[in-house]
């Protein structure tokens, strides 16, 4: 009796440990046209203090070289250090106002960011102009089930919808998530309609102005705002998380009694208990 007893307890298993909640959220950051992931982290050295408490910015560089400026000399070689993430104009360059032309290179851009942000187990995005322009399309693709990327929130900064053919019917419904879009006043390049039109393609976006042109702005009085939004929604992952560690336990113990309710269950259940 006793060594079927002792039987008994060895084949059941021991409850899986909680998996512990992430301390910070995860954002996967991309950055504008002629830029690349360490020059666009290098400008955001401010705006990482500001939120280094709450959020970790995942830093990616697009796959494709940007052409050299139409003033530079004959024979320029491009720079490896200026990327693009799609070209909208058939020359094989970006102008964030073009309208109606291609989105050369797109689909690559779309694996790179799916493949890292399953990488980093990601959980927002952050954007700045084209960079912002691609949040705005992951936060429109990931809604109809079109990309494996599933942001809890987003960051615009200078943002703007995508004038290429194929993106055009990407903004028919509005995004649930989230969003902080940011632009400036005195915008040249991406002027402030064209954020504000971009924002008006979430529901209850939280606009933040300032006075200035083409920039993510990290000053005093722009902390609050980036504060108050971060510590918001790491407050709702971790509550999150924690539901998720519940009914995974709750799934364990389920499991774990058996057919019969007794402790013991068959060999093939074992692998179960992983998930």
């Amino acid at each position: 009796m006793m060594a079927n007893e002792t039987a008994a307890k060895s084949t059941k298993s021991s409850p899986t440990p909680a998996v512990e909640p992430e301390s910070k959220l995860k954002i996967l950051a991309l950055h504008g046209y002629r830029q690349n992931g360490d020059g666009f982290k290098s400008k955001l050295g401010s705006f990482r203090k500001f939120i280094g408490k709450h959020a970790e910015l995942v830093f990616v560089t697009a796959p494709h070289i940007a052409p050299p400026l139409p003033d530079s000399e004959a024979g320029t070689e491009p720079d490896p250090a200026q990327r693009s993430w799609w070209f909208n104009k058939d020359d094989g360059t970006f102008k964030g106002t073009n309208k109606n032309g291609p989105a050369i290179g797109f689909e690559d851009s779309l694996k790179l960011v799916e493949k890292v942000w399953k990488q980093e187990q990601c959980c927002g995005l952050l954007g700045f102009s084209q960079g912002a322009c691609f949040v705005g399309l992951l936060c429109d693709l990931s809604a109809r089930g079109m990309t494996s990327i599933k942001p809890e929130f987003a960051v615009l900064s200078s943002g703007f919808r995508s004038g290429s053919l194929v993106h055009l019917n990407c903004y028919e419904t509005k995004v649930q998530i989230p969003s902080l879009h940011i632009y400036g006043e005195a915008d040249e390049i991406i002027p402030k309609e064209m954020s504000m039109a971009l924002a008006d393609t979430f529901t209850d976006p939280q606009i933040l102005t300032h006075p200035g042109g083409h920039f993510l702005p990290a000053q005093a009085s722009q902390k609050q705002t980036y504060v108050e939004f971060f510590r918001e929604r790491l407050q709702f992952h971790l509550e999150a998380q924690e539901i998720e560690n519940a009914t995974a336990a709750n799934s364990i113990l389920v499991d774990d009694s058996g057919p019969a309710g007794n402790g013991v269950h068959d060999d093939d259940d074992d692998d179960d208990d992983s998930d």
